[in-house]
């Protein structure tokens, strides 16, 4: 009854014969003689608590390129690059018609094709022909000029071909129009056109207007007129000669210039003063 009239302070009296008493307390952990104690970690204060920088997202720097221009003209230059690339594939498109063997595209679309490649996109061959061209052709043209007292007077050959020959030699990146223009030009002429200088087939007098627009220009940049004169009329002629063979193989060829002299063409008004009208 004394035990019980105790309470729950007969739980921490001396333990009885027969009965276990509490717990001791488990020992804490043991700290090395040659580790120091650790110290807490230093919390921020109320002045620098929230005032850490963000971290930085790289998407917040400066935009450049397409992306910095405003929707507007993102939306055009997008256009524009469409529209490039719609005219690559286009162009891409018809100069493989029509350079592949004919096929039922080809002959369907053929003056379509036609319009497109001719005269400045036409392809030449005949480098890979079973007999490449062995001579040397250089265009050459002079020019009938017009004075405002009515006189005229004829100027020398200019020779463009070598003209432009000057031009690539030593030029590692030379245009288009100094390796392709007159060159192309002149074939294109040539092969619309029989030894009589006569038109065969509906391209001869395409060929015949874009060679004479191609003269008119090179004569503007040569300053052919002068500065009252005027180009009224043109003549080209092709000086051909045959590229010599190696020392080594017995052929013989003529080493005599050949020449080609075309008729007078006159100058439409657009054209006397270098214009391609």
């Amino acid at each position: 009854m004394d035990a019980q009239d105790k309470g729950s302070d007969a739980r921490h009296g001396p333990a009885e014969p027969g009965v276990p008493g509490p717990r001791a307390p488990l020992p804490g952990p043991v700290v090395p003689a040659d580790e120091p104690p650790a110290t807490e970690e230093p919390q921020p204060s109320p002045e620098t608590e929230g005032t850490a920088e963000p971290p930085t997202d790289p998407s917040d720097g400066p935009r450049t390129g397409v992306a910095a221009l405003s929707f507007r003209y993102q939306v055009g230059a997008a256009l524009a690059l469409a529209a490039v690339a719609v005219g690559v594939c286009v162009h891409l498109g018809m100069t493989f018609l029509h350079v592949a063997p004919p096929n039922t595209v080809s002959k369907k679309h053929s003056e379509t094709i036609a319009d497109w490649i001719y005269p400045e996109f036409e392809q030449n061959w005949k480098l890979f022909a079973p007999n490449p061209l062995q001579q040397n052709v250089s265009v050459q043209v002079r020019a009938e000029i017009r004075t405002p007292d009515g006189t005229s007077r004829t100027t020398g050959w200019y020779d463009l071909s070598a003209q432009d020959g000057r031009d690539i030699d030593g030029n590692p990146a030379p245009s288009h129009t100094q390796q392709n223009e007159l060159r192309r030009a002149w074939d294109f002429y040539v092969s619309t056109h029989d030894d009589d200088n006569r038109p065969v087939g509906l391209r001869g007098a395409l060929s015949e207007s874009y060679l004479r627009r191609i003269m008119a220009m090179r004569l503007d940049r040569a300053d052919a007129a002068g500065a009252d004169g005027e180009v009224a009329r043109v003549q080209v002629r092709s000086r051909t000669t045959q590229v010599p063979p190696p020392s080594w193989s017995g052929e013989k060829v003529s080493d005599k210039a050949v020449y080609r002299v075309l008729p007078w063409w006159l100058l439409p008004e657009g054209e006397t003063r270098g214009g391609i009208g």
